[in-house]
């Protein structure tokens, strides 16, 4: 959403139909239980399941999480091919659920670089749900916000180069390339952990949505704390950059 179109929308009482999650949290929650970071990760795909299942009776229209960062592929091989496991296994015992269930599965990012059957699973996992209407289950996953907003850019040269348009690059044109265009403008960003950043995670899309920061490990996260984070962001005062409009005071 650009600033135009986000401050010409006015403020909006209505609870975030848009939700990102940074699942923060996978290994801490095993290292104090002396576990493997590995089932740190297993059980944050637990409460992955518990989250995209609560989200809709919360109002949620659009889940977007942090699955896979460019910048992952730094830690350890092994635990870099626990996650792609992980990948393998979710789809594998979830798509026909969440196909059942009316969930639209898009991944963002870039498919460059990712092992093939990875790129085959996401590619058959997007066709299958392609016609669902119900939910929209973004996984970012080999994706970088810098890195898309690059992608972004080069892809309106290229359009350019091939005489496909004239158009400059503005903020629509740069937003239309965005591997989350077509996406809900995004309400609200919640990572957990306690950790207060965003890590190169939807910077964008992140303009005017707020932030709530709660201190809880990923792998115990359910559909309690997700209602925690809309409630928090229901106190919020979203003016998109305006000013609070008093009520008029009652005149005698």
């Amino acid at each position: 959403m650009t600033a135009d179109s986000a401050a010409s929308s006015g403020p909006s009482l209505a609870g975030p139909r848009h939700v990102a999650i940074i699942m923060d949290g996978n290994g801490r929650w095993a290292k104090a239980r002396g576990l493997p970071r590995a089932l740190g990760h297993r059980e944050g795909v637990q409460a992955l399941k518990r989250t995209i299942q609560a989200a809709p009776d919360l109002g949620i229209e659009c889940l977007t999480v942090f699955g896979f960062s460019t910048e992952n592929w730094s830690r350890p091989e092994d635990e870099v091919s626990d996650l792609m496991g992980l990948v393998r296994t979710y789809v594998a015992s979830d798509l026909a659920r969440l196909e059942k269930a009316g969930v639209r599965l898009r991944i963002l990012g870039r498919r460059e670089g990712l092992p093939a059957d990875i790129a085959a699973i996401i590619d058959r996992a997007e066709s299958q749900t392609a016609h669902n209407d119900q939910f929209l289950l973004q996984v970012a996953f080999n994706y970088g916000g810098r890195a898309d907003l690059v992608d972004a850019a080069r892809r309106h040269m290229a359009r350019l180069a091939a005489g496909e348009t004239t158009e400059p690059l503005t903020e629509q044109a740069l937003e239309a390339g965005l591997t989350t265009a077509g996406s809900p403008p995004l309400d609200l960003i919640v990572r957990t952990s306690g950790e207060q950043r965003l890590s190169n995670f939807l910077l964008w899309e992140a303009a005017y949505a707020e932030l709530v920061f709660q201190d809880i490990l990923w792998p115990d996260y359910g559909p309690k704390a997700l209602a925690e984070a809309i409630q928090a962001f229901g106190q919020r005062d979203r003016r998109y950059g305006g000013r609070a409009v008093s009520p008029l005071r009652e005149t005698a």
